[in-house]
């Protein structure tokens, strides 16, 4: 079976994230200074074949794990779907 993952990979929220400041910032700028607090991340999207979702699913964390996110500076999550 052949699925895709969309992963979000984020900043923890403890930690200091000085792109979404820049961004943020900028805000002000362009005259919307209503919008605050942004963070930035990342999104990966990637097909995987798999004999079912529960290893799919299991694929996927490893490689978030290992490859894909910084646990000790981000945070992941993602949503599978059948192709």
């Amino acid at each position: 079976m052949k699925f895709r993952a969309e992963i979000d990979i984020m900043p923890l929220k403890a930690l200091l994230d000085p792109q979404g400041k820049a961004v943020t910032q900028s805000m002000k700028n362009i005259h919307l200074s209503e919008i605050t607090n942004v963070r930035v991340g990342k999104h990966i999207s990637l097909e995987i074949e798999a004999p079912d979702k529960k290893t799919a699913e299991s694929k996927v964390d490893e490689a978030c794990k290992k490859l894909l996110a910084n646990q000790i500076m981000e945070s992941y999550v993602f949503e599978l779907s059948e192709l």
